[in-house]
C-alpha cells in the first residue's frame, strides 16, 4: 500500500487519497473496503441462490455415506457426525412471514435479539423501536412447518427507555416459565424478571405482573441456574462485580471482581457460576459458599488476550467453549485448564456476540460483527459453511440466529433461523 494512495481494481491504476481537513472526501479506507466486502457478500449471496454449495469433504454425498455404513467403514457417531455435516452445507434460505394479532408491531422494528428455549418451542424477541428503547414479543415456532410463522408481539408493557444488554429463560414456575432482563438505560441500569405468560392472546387485565425488579449499575450478563443446590437464583455480571440473587427470598449475594463481567452460564450438575470478563479472564463462583474478602474464591481461571464475550459448557462440564473480541474461539478443557481446540475464520473486533453449541449435531454456531454467520464442525474445528448475510453488513444488522434439529418442539422443523432488521429467515435442514 502506498501512503497517499489507494488501488482501484477496476480501472487497474493508482488514485491519490486527499487529506480529510474541512473538504468533502468520499474516498477512505473504510469506504473503500466496505465497496470490497459488499462486492464479496453479493457474489456469495448469488453462489448461494444458484446452489453452487462446495462441501468440506471431497466426495461427501448422502449415497456414498450410506454406501460405508452399510459396509461397516463407519461408525454409527462419525456416519451421524458426516451427515448434519452434509445437512448443514445443503441449507436454503427463504423467508419467513410474520403475522401478528397487533398488525401495526410486525414487520416496524428491526431485530436485535433471538433467544429460543430449552425445547425451541418458543422465541423472545427483543426490537429496537425507533425513538429509543426496545420493544418484547415471543415467537410461536409452531407454524413454522406451514406456510408462515405465527407471531404474538405486545407493547413493551414496563420498559420504554431501556436497552437490553443480555436477555435469558428462567425456569421459575416451570421449564422457561420466565425471563431474565438485563436492561441498561442512561443510568442505572436494571434486572427483571418477566413472566413468559404475559405474551399471550387471553385477556389483559388477567396478565401477571414483574416478580422481580430492582435497579443496579450497569449490567452487561445474565444466567438463571438450574442446580437445586442453588434453586430460583439468576446471576447478573455487572461492573467490577456479580450479583446471585434468590428470586424467591430476595437473598442476594455480591461477588467482587477485577473487570466487567461481560458472559455468563451456571454448570447443571453443580451450582457453579463460569465468568468470561473484559480483562479475558475466565473464572467459577461456586455460589454456596460465603464471599469472603480478597478474590480467593475464584476457581478454575483460564485468560484470552482479549474480552470474553461468550462463555458455553458442554454437556459433560468438562470443556468450556470461549469467544473474545479478537475474534477467537477457543474450547478449554476444565481438568487441566488448558486450550485443547480452536476454530479459526470468527470475526470480531468490539460487539458482544454469542456462540451457539449444538452436541447432539455436533456443531458450532457464530455470528460474526462482519455479519457473516459461520458453522464449525464441534469435533475437527473445520468451517462447514458461511452464510453471508441478506441485507448489507453494518453495526445495526449484525444478524442473530437460533439452530436446533427441533425447531418448534419434539415435531418440530430443524433447521437455522436467522432474524436480521425487520426479517426473519429459515433455513430448512432436511
Amino acid at each position: 500500500e502506498h501512503p497517499g494512495f489507494y488501488y482501484d481494481p477496476e480501472k487497474n491504476r493508482y488514485f491519490r487519497l486527499l487529506p480529510g481537513h474541512n473538504n468533502y472526501n468520499p474516498l477512505t479506507k473504510e469506504s473503500i473496503q466496505y465497496k470490497a466486502r459488499e462486492q464479496e457478500r453479493l457474489r456469495l449471496l448469488e453462489e448461494e441462490e444458484k446452489q453452487k454449495k462446495k462441501t468440506t469433504r471431497a466426495g461427501l454425498n448422502s449415497s456414498l455415506l450410506l454406501q460405508k455404513r452399510q459396509l461397516g467403514l463407519l461408525s454409527s457417531t462419525s456416519y451421524c457426525r458426516l451427515v448434519h455435516e452434509l445437512k448443514v452445507n445443503c441449507m436454503q434460505r427463504r423467508k419467513v412471514e410474520i403475522h401478528s394479532p397487533d398488525s401495526s408491531v410486525a414487520g416496524t422494528n428491526n431485530f436485535k435479539i433471538i433467544v429460543a428455549d430449552a425445547a425451541c418451542e418458543r422465541i423472545f424477541t427483543v426490537n429496537d423501536v425507533e425513538h429509543g428503547g426496545c420493544k418484547y414479543g415471543i415467537i410461536n415456532l409452531s407454524g413454522l412447518g406451514k406456510e408462515s410463522l405465527t407471531v404474538e408481539m405486545y407493547d413493551n408493557l414496563y420498559f420504554t427507555n431501556r436497552k437490553v444488554n443480555s436477555v435469558c429463560w428462567a425456569s421459575l414456575t416451570d421449564p422457561d416459565s420466565h425471563l431474565c432482563l438485563m436492561g441498561i438505560a442512561e443510568t442505572p441500569g436494571c434486572a427483571s424478571l418477566l413472566p413468559a405468560s404475559l405474551f399471550s392472546s387471553t385477556n389483559p387485565g388477567d396478565r401477571p405482573g414483574m416478580l422481580c425488579s430492582f435497579t443496579i449499575s450497569t449490567a452487561w450478563s445474565c444466567a438463571w441456574c438450574l442446580n437445586p443446590q442453588a434453586d430460583k437464583c439468576f446471576s447478573t455480571g455487572l461492573t467490577r462485580r456479580v450479583l446471585v440473587t434468590n428470586v424467591v427470598t430476595g437473598h442476594w449475594q455480591t461477588f467482587g471482581t477485577s473487570s466487567d463481567v461481560l458472559a455468563q452460564q451456571f454448570a447443571t450438575q453443580s451450582p457453579v457460576l463460569y465468568n468470561g470478563c473484559r480483562s479475558g479472564e475466565i473464572f467459577s463462583i461456586d455460589v454456596r459458599q460465603r464471599n469472603r474478602k480478597g478474590q480467593s474464591w475464584k476457581a478454575n481461571r483460564l485468560f484470552h488476550d482479549s474480552a470474553v464475550t461468550s462463555v458455553r459448557l458442554l454437556q459433560a462440564e468438562h470443556y468450556l467453549m470461549a469467544a473474545d473480541m479478537a475474534g477467537k474461539i477457543k474450547l478449554w478443557d476444565l481438568r487441566t485448564a488448558k486450550c485443547v481446540k480452536q476454530y479459526k475464520g470468527h470475526h470480531n473486533e468490539y460487539a458482544l456476540l454469542p456462540l451457539h453449541v449444538n452436541e447432539e449435531e455436533g456443531l458450532l454456531t457464530a455470528v460474526g460483527q462482519d455479519c457473516y454467520t459461520r458453522i464449525w464442525n464441534l469435533q475437527d474445528t473445520s468451517l462447514l459453511r458461511t452464510i453471508p448475510s441478506p441485507h448489507p453488513s453494518s453495526k445495526d444488522a449484525i444478524p442473530s440466529v437460533v439452530f436446533s434439529s427441533r425447531l418448534g418442539g419434539s415435531r418440530g422443523v430443524p433447521g437455522l433461523l436467522m432474524a436480521v432488521k425487520q426479517d426473519l429467515y429459515h433455513f430448512s435442514y432436511n
